[in-house]
């Protein structure tokens, strides 16, 4: 029996009189994109905000690379391995993509942050971060200021730093979210080449990208999994269309 990479365990998380993840448990495998998809207010941010350990559990594990994660803080889970982007994107608007990357690279590697603004002078820090920027398409737009690139380009910007990380898990949260068409289609490119390097945990909203990139799929609805299972049998489930997808189907 394969081990999975992540495994929630009967987690519940209240807030105040309200239960937004209830006794949920769910394994995620080595190498497999598993695609988390539901509608507003079904608790998918709460639940990855759990996972990457912005908020804790009011009861259940989370088991990360079979250790006990659950009191960890997320600065301890990303030395792990585990490495998260969000709906907002947070990279640093004033620094170039290079930049953004190459302090990724320093951190991670335990640089010295007294001096940011020589990381991307270091040739094996700024090589390593274009082997990240080329990965996702950047690598023409290193010296670009962070803010001064598209939405698109800076979500790409964001898949770059996660991958800096050199993670053992991939928690990427509504990464289309925002982009246009073509956008959207060159990030669904640049995840379809990753697959498989590691697992990744894709929280959207795009069913079109949710259905060319998952491995399987898990659906929540009021904190709780509806259903988890291979894309086919999800889109087709009538309980699964009645309390979600709908016209996506068609």
């Amino acid at each position: 029996m394969v081990e999975p990479v992540l495994s929630l365990q009967g987690l519940r998380k209240n807030f105040g009189g309200l239960r937004v993840t209830d006794d949920l448990s769910l394994d995620v495998l080595p190498g497999e994109l598993h695609a988390l998809i539901g509608p507003n207010g079904a608790g998918k941010t709460t639940l990855i905000n759990q996972i990457s350990g912005l908020i804790s559990p009011d009861a259940g594990r989370i088991v990360f690379c079979g250790g006990d994660v659950t009191a960890s803080a997320p600065f301890e889970r990303a030395k792990l391995g585990l490495a998260r982007s969000f709906q907002i994107t947070s990279t640093l608007p004033n620094f170039s993509a290079l930049e953004n990357v190459s302090l990724v690279v320093q951190a991670r590697s335990g640089s010295s942050y007294r001096f940011l603004g020589d990381a991307a002078k270091e040739a094996d820090l700024s090589s390593q971060a274009m082997s990240a920027l080329q990965e996702v398409g950047l690598a023409h737009r290193a010296d670009i200021q962070a803010a001064h690139l598209s939405h698109g380009e800076r979500r790409a910007l964001e898949l770059a730093i996660a991958l800096a990380m050199q993670p053992k898990l991939l928690v990427l949260d509504e990464p289309m979210a925002g982009t246009g068409r073509e956008e959207s289609a060159r990030l669904v490119s640049v995840l379809q080449r990753l697959k498989g390097r590691f697992p990744i945990v894709l929280v959207e909203h795009d069913m079109q990208a949710v259905f060319a990139l998952a491995d399987r799929v898990s659906v929540l609805i009021y904190g709780r999994i509806l259903m988890t299972g291979a894309p086919a049998s999800v889109r087709s489930d009538p309980k699964v269309i009645a309390a979600y997808l709908g016209d996506e189907t068609a």
